[in-house]
């Protein structure tokens, strides 16, 4: 237990709210804003994570005998899959094809956020392996009062991964891209550590955008203005209904990251003339930069490559941040310096059969994402050493 059988209490929390904020981050830490009161609240609070959208808070905590948080997990009870991106539709299926019922389910994760970050959240001066341990072991009580099928830990740290594999969770593996600051000056230091030929094609295709009169800005802080809200709502929309059907961010969730969290933003804005034509949505940590959502309202030759990827290492360096995460898929990523990351996930799952039948998958899955980063690798486009 924590801090030597220190007397805990263990609750549920369906309304993050009825936490104080700073008592929250306390545990949350400062590096990932993902994980932070003011974020995950703003879910909450606009209705964008809630019961009716298949999101039922159902947040884990541990208080001491003073009422003092010192230990939580970000938790939901979840009626689907969605907005996960680590994508268990294969085995609800299989479950459900075999007699069973997969949902509702348990999800430690972030709502529609694919960034690896603290999920076993331990207040800094309390003891990290007990407290981590008495989340757990709430968490499977939690499972267990709720008779559900499982429980899924997504985008976990390597630390968490590891403390709930020893507690006899099955680790799923996947990968992401990121880009690393080698201490940089300027980008054109990093365009230096790559090949010729890469080189000269980031170069291209930054010189086509820079000729189209395309204007672009980097907006953060008081900079940002509730009218770069709207155009960008707009293109998240739009990107919505060209791809998935139904945007999951209300635009209520946009203004209350606005007002609370305006100074851990970088939003990219793009203007034809004075006409916003695209955005792109990126969060600040204390030592990297979150690439987010993205969204245009027309077709533009490399845009997507420059307010993207480019913008955000430019910003990266300007900040000297440690890396920019650009998220999952796409390993055109590879080729405009981000390297692939492994990722964890952990899974509980009750029944036995299907317990053994989702860990085949997993190994096998596992090499496969091996052999896939193995492959990347070799693809780099840095300039090998001697």
């Amino acid at each position: 237990m924590p801090d030597g059988d220190e007397p805990i209490r263990i609750d549920i929390v369906s309304d993050l709210g009825t936490l104080a904020r700073d008592e929250w981050d306390a545990c949350a830490g400062p590096d990932n804003p993902f994980v932070s009161h003011d974020f995950l609240y703003a879910l909450e609070e606009s209705r964008s994570a809630c019961a009716d959208e298949g999101w039922l808070p159902q947040h884990l905590i541990i208080q001491n005998e003073s009422g003092r948080l010192i230990g939580a997990v970000p938790l939901y009870l979840k009626g689907h899959s969605q907005g996960e991106y680590v994508f268990d539709y294969g085995w609800a299926h299989a479950y459900e094809r075999a007699g069973g019922r997969y949902y509702p389910k348990l999800l430690s994760a972030v709502p529609f956020t694919p960034v690896t970050g603290p999920r076993l959240m331990v207040r800094p001066g309390h003891d990290a392996v007990g407290t981590r341990s008495a989340l757990i072991a709430g968490l499977l009580e939690v499972t267990r009062q709720h008779s559900v099928s499982s429980l899924h830990v997504n985008f976990a740290t390597e630390a968490d991964a590891e403390a709930l594999e020893d507690a006899g969770f099955l680790i799923r593996h996947g990968q992401q891209y990121h880009w690393h600051n080698q201490g940089y000056e300027t980008f054109d230091d990093f365009l230096e550590t790559l090949s010729s030929r890469k080189r000269k094609n980031i170069r291209k295709e930054r010189q086509r955008v820079a000729e189209s009169g395309l204007r672009i800005e980097r907006l953060t802080g008081d900079d940002l203005k509730h009218s770069h809200w709207d155009a960008f709502y707009l293109f998240y929309q739009q990107t919505y209904d060209r791809k998935w059907g139904h945007p999951y961010l209300t635009r209520t969730f946009f203004r209350l990251l606005q007002e609370r969290m305006r100074d851990r933003v970088m939003l990219v804005l793009v203007y034809d003339r004075d006409i916003p034509v695209a955005g792109a949505l990126n969060l600040i940590g204390t030592e990297c930069l979150f690439g987010r959502n993205w969204g245009s309202d027309g077709r533009y030759p490399f845009l997507h490559f420059e307010a993207c990827y480019y913008q955000a290492i430019d910003f990266a360096i300007e900040r000297g941040l440690a890396r920019v995460e650009a998220g999952t898929q796409g390993e055109h990523k590879v080729q405009r310096g981000y390297s692939p990351v492994r990722t964890y996930s952990a899974h509980h799952i009750v029944d036995p059969g299907f317990r053994d039948a989702v860990e085949r998958f997993l190994v096998a899955e596992r090499d496969e994402v091996s052999h896939v980063m193995e492959y990347l690798d070799d693809h780099s486009p840095y300039k090998r050493g001697p």
